[in-house]
């Protein structure tokens, strides 16, 4: 028998939430008071409702790994991080030489000066059009990677492209 978290995420998958976005629109439809964060009532009520025969304290246990920080809520990048497949082999050897490339320091990170030797920033439509600077459209690639509401404008291969599968790259 599989263990709680692998048959939720069975199950999720089979009832259409497919990647990072079919499992944002999951959290969506569980987050009843729209906070975009879940407290165990909504947990357990969202468990329940995809019929999957869990006890209250086995919904209790998922919810605890789930919720990171403790805080007694789950936030949407905790859920996806938590549902989301472990990623192929194929995926992470990608991820490595993409973030090789754009390392050009060489020091475990991202940021500006990096982005400045990999990435051409006056063909992106927000230079063209005047609205943004070469720093500006740089700094919002970065953000993209970076964690939310955190972002330092330093992106980190450990840090930030991919924290919940730490233990998947290769030694760094």
């Amino acid at each position: 028998m599989a263990d709680p978290i692998t048959k939720l995420r069975a199950a999720c998958l089979s009832r259409g939430a497919h990647g990072i976005m079919g499992l944002g629109r999951l959290f969506r439809i569980i987050d009843d008071d729209g906070s975009k964060s879940l407290n165990f009532s909504e947990f357990h009520k969202g468990i329940d409702e995809y019929g999957l025969g869990f006890s209250r304290n086995e919904i209790q246990e998922i919810f605890n790994v789930f919720d990171k920080d403790g805080g007694g809520t789950i936030g949407n990048t905790e859920f996806i991080r938590a549902l989301r497949p472990p990623m192929s082999q194929s995926r992470i050897d990608v991820i490595n030489k993409a973030f090789d490339k754009m390392d050009k320091s060489k020091d475990g990170n991202i940021n500006l000066a990096d982005m400045r030797g990999v990435y051409i920033a006056t063909k992106h439509p927000k230079f063209l059009s005047g609205e943004w600077t070469e720093d500006q459209v740089f700094r919002h690639l970065l953000d993209v990677f970076d964690t939310p509401g955190q972002g330092d404008g330093t992106v980190s291969i450990h840090r930030n492209v991919n924290p919940g599968h730490l233990n998947e790259f290769d030694g760094r």
